[in-house]
C-alpha cells in the first residue's frame, strides 16, 4: 500500500481489501504468482502472460498520453 501511494506521487491511495482483493484476481487471472513467503509477508512476480498483458496495457497508455497531449495542444490556442 504505501509502494502504490510512493510510485504515484501520493495521488493513489488503497486499503488492505483492495490490495489483497486485486492480487487474488490478478492471481486467479494467472497473471502474477506467489514467488516467496516470509513470515506474513507474500512476494509477487508476473507471469509471462502478465507481462504480455502489461505491455499492451502501457503500449494503451502511451497511445491516450500522446492523443491526450496533442488535444491539449489544439486547444492550447482556442481558449
Amino acid at each position: 500500500m504505501q509502494a502504490v501511494e510512493a510510485m504515484s506521487a501520493g495521488t493513489v491511495s488503497i486499503g488492505p481489501g483492495t490490495l489483497y482483493g486485486a492480487f487474488n484476481t490478478l492471481e486467479k487471472q494467472q497473471l502474477i504468482e506467489k514467488v516467496s513467503e516470509e513470515e506474513r509477508r507474500k512476494i509477487y512476480g508476473l507471469t509471462a502472460q502478465g507481462r504480455a498483458v502489461l505491455a499492451e496495457q502501457v503500449r494503451r497508455l502511451e497511445i491516450m498520453v500522446r492523443n491526450g497531449r496533442a488535444v491539449a495542444h489544439q486547444t492550447k490556442g482556442a481558449a
